[in-house]
């Protein structure tokens, strides 16, 4: 079986916050998934970042499409790694 990475990609760090502590509760978690600040290519301004939140899915249990509508609803969309 091969590892899953679920990321959920949002707007701004408060978004992403809101979704991990959405997510630790939705899904049972033991801890809260990952947040990762990621620059947009070619900015230099700080302001000017996504925020990542990396659900790591060994098993492959999660609802993708649960977990894109959760994004959706936060201004964001989900990648697959």
């Amino acid at each position: 079986m091969s590892d899953v990475r679920h990321v959920l990609v949002l707007p701004d760090r408060e978004a992403a916050e809101e979704v991990a502590g959405e997510l630790e509760e939705l899904l049972g978690l033991a801890e809260e998934p990952q947040l990762v600040r990621e620059a947009l290519a070619g900015e230099d301004d700080a302001e000017d970042a996504q925020w990542l939140v990396v659900l790591e899915d060994p098993d492959q249990r999660y609802d993708t499409g649960r977990l894109d509508e959760l994004a959706a609803g936060h201004e964001g969309w989900l990648e697959r790694e």
